[in-house]
């Protein structure tokens, strides 16, 4: 099969292609410059109903077809039909469908002011200065309501993560008071937009997916809505859900999959403009650089308006506060950078961060990707450091393997290098180069959706520990993370050793295997005030989140401290600390080690306690309790 020219079709980058309604007409607008003919659908629900009306729009310019309908069609359900090589495609929403009726199979004309809450144009996210002042949390929406344990009148649903007042059976807060307690900053929540693989008609049937399989890209998932045949209620109800957020102090970072699309031949994109909008093997097959069946073309030009468009959208209409990039390897610079600019105009507290690398091989030239080996080459964007990740804990492609925290030896380096967040630094003698340009750029982590929970792979690696050893190498493994210079992230549920029951990718296991177990919390109430605590201070002190390469290279020096410890100094009021000078240890030994300071010193944080008020003092040394943080402090 011969390869197509694609960038021989006829490109507008300034095109309107979105649908405009107004109470006297709507207007509705494709591109395809492969069709011969295209067709407007118009029913009147969402699946099944009545055909209203099938008219053919008309080509003004090459590949740009338009048609308005003069009368008020909001609330009308269409589709559209593209007519190439004498054969007419299945129907589709759109790609640029921004309200769809149950199961995503027809879009819905929308006044979209007309779903904004009370209040809506003053609502606002939390401001950031720099992005490592944020502290992320990671979250499927069901997994967070969906257990009895949480005490939520709307379980599994949008709304139900902001409802104040739940408790667990023993009276302990959950939900959206859980995290105001915790303290963290924003909640990163795993794709929410509309999905491919759950049947939102039968939501009654036990089904479950993590949702990284794209249907439309521009609507929230129907069956996190409290009514998925209403195309408007999802809509309102994803606002009303960020409002809640955003009125408790919480940004939302949108997990974003724009790399791939559920389905390969039927996507909305290939019954639109069959095979643009993809990349494709030398013969002519799809590539797959996602794993998943297929890979998108984020360089060609209306590919890259659609991702552009599709967050501003989000930006914009949601007033979402950040984007996490899946296999965001597989998108180029040009465009992830151009995106950074537009979305930093319209939010200067927008947050973006993505996987730096891909699933498999790419047609993409290497040095066009956006891995993270070229992460200091992007504005404004940071990638996840897996260095740092499989530095504490073992490689997450060996349930076995160890890492610093749980007994592996020489791995003292690698922490060093997450400390600094992934930046070139003279005291650290990385196994890798440093591919941050500040420590924003690196995204500090020890587990994800992806992979096993924290303690499933301590367990895994450790079979003969017992659970107070399991606890402590799992406090310390966030204790690195919360007090590195990178952007911490955590996993919903690590603040109360979270198990999946040892399953390592649970994108399609049932509730009993993901959801969040509130009755962890009571089981594990110290973990989640050590959590807790720690982030408090962590924002507490803005040495732990320098904005600069050069800050961090000035103000943070290592110390020598032995096998299985890594220590450093952060020195002069770092960051306009209030603290002059703070010490901070990690001891990986199963002993407590004897470590050397210069004069006298207050003690913060020693094992599982954090004393804020720091009462006890020491002098000349201090003794770093076993498998444990320490944490020193001079005014």
């Amino acid at each position: 099969m011969p390869a197509i020219n694609y960038s021989d079709y006829p490109a507008y980058p300034e095109a309107n292609l979105w649908t405009c309604y107004h109470p006297l007409s709507t207007t509705f607008r494709l591109w395809s410059p492969v069709a011969e003919e295209v067709a407007l659908n118009l029913y009147d629900s969402g699946a099944g109903g009545q055909l209203l009306l099938r008219a053919s729009l008309e080509e003004t310019q090459e590949g740009l077809w338009v048609l308005t309908v003069q009368k008020d069609l909001r609330g009308i359900y269409y589709t559209y039909q593209v007519k190439a090589n004498g054969i007419w495609l299945d129907e589709t929403p759109g790609v640029y469908a921004l309200a769809v009726g149950v199961n995503g199979r027809r879009a819905m004309v929308i006044d979209l002011a007309a779903t904004d809450p009370a209040g809506w144009e003053n609502d606002k996210g939390p401001a950031v200065s720099s992005p490592n002042e944020a502290v992320l949390y990671e979250v499927h929406v069901r997994d967070f309501t969906v257990s009895q344990s949480a005490g939520s009148s709307s379980p599994g649903k949008f709304l139900g993560m902001v409802e104040q007042g739940t408790t667990t059976p023993n009276g302990l807060a959950t939900g959206i008071d859980h995290l105001k307690e915790m303290g963290i900053t924003h909640v990163h929540l795993l794709p929410a937009f509309d999905f491919n693989s759950v049947d939102e008609a039968a939501q009654d049937k036990p089904q479950y997916n993590w949702g990284y399989d794209p249907q439309n890209y521009n609507v929230p998932e129907g069956s996190y809505a409290s009514d998925p045949y209403r195309a408007e209620v999802r809509v309102r109800e994803f606002k009303e859900m960020v409002q809640g957020f955003h009125r408790n102090g919480l940004g939302v970072v949108m997990d974003v999959v724009y790399n791939h699309t559920g389905v390969t031949e039927g996507s909305n994109f290939n019954l639109e403009v069959p095979g643009y909008y993809y990349r494709h093997t030398n013969d002519g097959r799809w590539s797959d650089a996602s794993a998943c069946g297929n890979e998108t073309a984020s360089e060609r030009i209306m590919m890259r308006k659609f991702i552009l468009e599709s967050c501003c959208h989000w930006a914009r209409e949601y007033h979402i506060d950040g984007f996490r990039f899946d296999l965001m390897g597989i998108h180029d610079i040009e465009t992830m950078n151009h995106l950074a600019v537009v979305l930093k105009s319209i939010n200067p507290n927008i947050l973006l961060y993505g996987e730096g690398w891909t699933a498999g091989a790419s047609p993409l030239p290497d040095a066009q990707r956006a891995t993270k080996a070229h992460t200091h080459e992007l504005e404004h964007i940071s990638a996840f450091s897996d260095d740092l990740r499989d530095a504490l804990k073992g490689s997450v492609f060996d349930e076995k393997g160890r890492g610093f925290v749980s007994g592996a030896s020489g791995t003292e380096e690698k922490v060093k290098f997450g400390v600094v967040g992934s930046i070139a630094h003279p005291e650290v003698h990385a196994y890798v180069e440093a591919w941050a340009r500040a420590p924003w750029q690196a995204v500090s982590y020890v587990s994800c959706h992806d992979n096993h929970t924290l303690y499933d792979k301590l367990r895994l690696s450790n079979p003969d520990a017992s659970e107070e050893d399991i606890k402590r190498m799992h406090l310390l493994a966030n204790a690195v993370v919360l007090t590195s210079q990178g952007i911490p992230f955590l996993m919903a549920g690590e603040e109360m050793l979270r198990t999946k029951k040892g399953a390592h990718n649970s994108y399609n296991l049932p509730d009993a295997i993901n959801q969040i177990d509130w009755n962890w919390k009571t089981a594990h109430q110290d973990v989640f005030a050590y959590y807790r605590d720690l982030i408090q201070l962590r924002k507490a002190h803005p040495a732990f989140r320098m904005p600069t390469a050069a800050m961090v290279n000035q103000h943070l020096h290592f110390l020598g401290a032995g096998p299985g410890v890594v220590g450093y100094i952060l020195t002069d009021h770092a960051n306009k600390d209030p603290w002059r000078n703070i010490a901070v240890f990690y001891n990986a030994n199963r002993f407590k080690v004897r470590v050397a300071l210069a004069g006298a010193w207050r003690v913060v944080a020693a094992g599982a306690e954090i004393d804020f008020d720091a009462k006890q003092q020491v002098r000349d040394f201090a003794e770093v309790p076993p498998v444990a943080m320490l944490i020193l402090f001079q005014d």
